[in-house]
């Protein structure tokens, strides 16, 4: 009986050891793991589309504050909400008032301005 459950816990525990002692030198193909974080942060969600209108633009949190139509892509109703800018030379071309089009994707828990036309 002894027998029986000292095999068991080795079948169980050694799968993982030799998985773990292979890995140690193991080379990556085709890049490092930079390269590898690289193609992960590419296959992001896809960007959301909108229109609305800037109602406040605050460079001190670089935000902006839109009142946009219904987003199809996220089943959002027409909403007034806060926008991260993606880039901070954006908050320069945007004035309260102003009607745009933009795309945005959420990165974290911030949905963030990619592209306005």
């Amino acid at each position: 009986m002894k027998r029986a459950i000292l095999a068991a816990a080795l079948a169980l525990c050694l799968p993982g050891a030799f998985a773990q002692s292979g890995m140690q030198g193991m080379e990556m193909k085709g890049g490092d793991m930079d390269s590898m974080h690289k193609k992960q942060e590419s296959k992001r969600a896809p960007a959301h589309q909108a229109s609305g209108v800037v109602t406040r633009v605050d460079p001190g949190t670089d935000k902006v504050t839109i009142r946009h139509e219904p987003v199809p892509s996220l089943n959002w109703p027409a909403m007034t909400m806060a926008f991260k800018a993606g880039d901070k030379k954006m908050l320069q071309k945007l004035k309260p008032g102003a009607k745009i089009d933009f795309d945005f994707e959420q990165q974290g828990k911030d949905y963030v301005i990619t592209h306005v036309r």
